[in-house]
């Protein structure tokens, strides 16, 4: 009996290393490798072409950042950025998930079309909402004389950012709906149903019991949208190409100008170390502080 667990247990074993040997050297070829050669790079200036010399400068790139007005000023951005489509993305897609969940007669069908912005490649998305802005926006204006609130925000440095907001809640509040309609799903019907027998209203149950009993689903959702938010790029680039006047030009399209643009490899690199420092400060410390508030069922 001993021998024949012993081989099942060789035989599972040489199942899991099937599955997960390829994926393990997959990730560190394509993940980790880049991930060190590229905390190599910051600590040099280098223009990214191998003919010519990588010169030492130590920690000189990163001092560099803080003297860096564009950097500086695409942080402040991508902060602003990230904070405002994070209380709207969750904000909508909660509604959408209370809306689909509740007694709706073509619930499948909603949660279908809410759902499909986000299979949308983001470079797509962005030139329909060009389109959009462009077009349609000030088309509307035209017709209903509302050309204060109906025009092309794209053009416009105060409206720009919330241009791409608006366009990222679009995409991602459907996906973020799917989490919260699981955590609304898991919680038990029972202690609603309770609730609303001790006289609870509708506002008091959502508060009370259906706010706590998601904070799991709140944990998922705000990691997710935080680290997309600051990770944005592919919107960024066809929906305002970072302009104008570089007044929608976030974290990762600074980057990528700094290295592909400006053949500033070792200084781009730098901006990718600390771009991926504060990302992992501030998703982790998200996920610490809503993990402590969660409530056991």
């Amino acid at each position: 009996m001993k021998v024949g667990m012993s081989v099942a247990n060789r035989k599972k074993i040489g199942w899991y290393l099937i599955f997960t040997v390829p994926l393990l050297l997959i990730f560190t070829l394509i993940v980790l490798v880049p991930f060190v050669i590229g905390i190599y790079y910051a600590f040099f200036q280098w223009d990214g072409i191998g003919a010519n010399p990588m010169v030492f400068n130590g920690l000189d790139n990163f001092v560099r950042l803080m003297e860096d007005e564009r950097f500086l000023r695409s942080t402040w951005l991508t902060v602003l950025f990230t904070v405002l489509s994070v209380i709207t993305v969750n904000a909508v897609g909660l509604a959408f998930a209370l809306l689909v969940t509740s007694k709706l007669k073509l619930a499948n069908l909603a949660r279908t079309m809410l759902f499909m912005p986000y299979l949308i490649g983001g470079l797509i998305l962005g030139y329909i909402w060009q389109f959009v802005f462009l077009d349609v926006f000030t088309l509307i204006g035209d017709v209903t004389g509302l050309e204060s609130i109906f025009f092309n925000w794209l053009n416009n440095e105060d409206f720009a950012l919330f241009a791409l907001v608006f366009v990222f809640t679009w995409q991602m509040a459907g996906y973020v709906m799917i989490v919260y309609i699981a955590g609304i799903q898991g919680i038990p019907g029972e202690v609603i149903e309770a609730a609303r027998i001790d006289g609870a209203s509708g506002w008091q149950r959502f508060l009370r019991i259906t706010v706590p009993l998601l904070m799991p689903a709140f944990t998922i959702s705000l990691f997710l949208t935080l680290s997309y938010g600051f990770k944005i790029y592919d919107v960024n680039l066809s929906l305002t190409g970072g302009g104008p006047a570089n007044a929608t030009e976030l974290f990762a399209m600074n980057i990528y100008n700094e290295i592909f643009g400006y053949g500033n490899y070792g200084y781009g690199q730098a901006k990718a170390i600390v771009f991926f420092v504060i990302i992992a400060a501030i998703t982790l410390t998200q996920v610490y502080i809503t993990k402590k508030k969660e409530v056991e069922m």
